[in-house]
């Protein structure tokens, strides 16, 4: 077995979770030491949700603070970000996707601390080193920075619409496959043990606690964040999206490039990853009823697609990141069809 190169980790130095932990925002940044003027990225809608209150607080707390209301998560959109970084110590993202995408990218490009504030818990980018940015009308998946913190009002995540929390928990239980297609490589993909159990444990917590999760209290939302925290250490632990990105993630990425409505993402992985723990011979019936408890898609008429669609993308899925070997590479397109029909996502 040859040797693994030495590799630093970079995580989040202060995680706060919980209610109306907003709040502490002017502590954190005090204990982090960040110096005084900061840069606001949110869009139109969670402006409202947070993004005055948090210029409220940090303004309050004598930081020097503008903002920046993004349309997206574009090229165009990231250079309107870095241009207004002229003269930023700091950004803070305020967002469920979008701004968190941005600010990190921007931080990341040149060279600024990022402190992540989701309003919503619809997938771990808020709390991983890679950001989504739509070049050339294609999402582009990046590499960057975790958030030197992260902050998540369980407050006001769950005030975010269920259909957002039900795409958090698909992300996180198609971690579980993710391992799987992970594993098919091995040392050839650095494999890492401590990286995976802690992907796989996030997901069996939230598989474990999904009655909490759909009753929507403020109980199961944190059940839920905390997962997804947790998601994006392991990444930066193994220092790859692989412990929470394998065949059901390419899955989700052909249709981004491809379907004219795609579905949310984590919508897509969790979906993905039914058909793809079937062809790993694992027990998909549990992401399928797991999935279907908070009312997230579980066939191809929940994601508002047609069956060609939905086959096409699981059979053409190989094209994304080809260097990247999952169970969907592997297997022949007639048993990808029979595992999408036995398992009622197509069909």
């Amino acid at each position: 077995m040859r040797s693994r190169p030495p590799r630093s980790m970079v995580l989040p130095r202060i995680v706060v979770t919980g209610p109306s932990v907003l709040e502490q925002l002017p502590a954190v940044i005090a204990e982090l030491d960040l110096p005084e003027r900061g840069l606001i990225v949110c869009d139109s809608n969670t402006l409202k949700i947070a993004g005055r209150q948090v210029n409220e607080y940090l303004e309050i707390g004598g930081h020097q603070m503008k903002k920046v209301v993004v349309e997206g998560a574009n090229s165009q959109e990231l250079l309107r970000v870095e241009d207004a970084l002229d003269g930023m110590d700091f950004l803070v993202g305020v967002g469920g996707g979008r701004p968190i995408d941005l600010a990190k990218q921007a931080g990341f490009n040149k060279n600024i601390p990022f402190v992540s504030i989701p309003t919503a818990a619809s997938h771990d980018g808020f709390g991983s080193a890679r950001s989504s940015i739509r070049q050339a009308g294609r999402k582009t998946s990046m590499q960057a920075i975790p958030p030197i913190a992260v902050v998540a009002d369980t407050t006001i995540i769950s005030r975010a619409p269920s259909r957002l929390l039900a795409a958090g928990v698909g992300d996180i239980v198609s971690n579980q496959t993710a391992v799987l297609d992970w594993r098919l490589d091995g040392q050839k993909a650095d494999y890492s043990e401590y990286a995976a159990a802690l992907s796989e444990m996030a997901a069996q917590l939230v598989e474990d606690g999904i009655e909490k999760v759909a009753s929507g209290t403020e109980e199961g939302v944190r059940l839920v964040v905390k997962a997804l925290i947790s998601s994006g250490v392991a990444m930066s632990i193994a220092g790859t999206s692989r412990p929470a990105s394998g065949g059901e993630h390419k899955f989700s990425h052909w249709l981004d490039a491809n379907s004219d409505n795609p579905a949310l993402h984590g919508e897509q992985c969790g979906l993905g990853s039914i058909v793809t723990m079937y062809l790993h011979g694992g027990d998909w019936e549990k992401i399928r009823d797991t999935l279907k408890i908070v009312n997230a898609p579980i066939n191809s008429k929940g994601l508002g697609m047609d069956d060609g669609m939905v086959l096409s993308a699981f059979i053409n899925s190989k094209e994304i990141r080809p260097q990247r070997t999952t169970i969907l590479d592997k297997t022949e397109p007639k048993a990808i069809e029979e595992a999408a029909l036995a398992t009622g996502v197509i069909g």
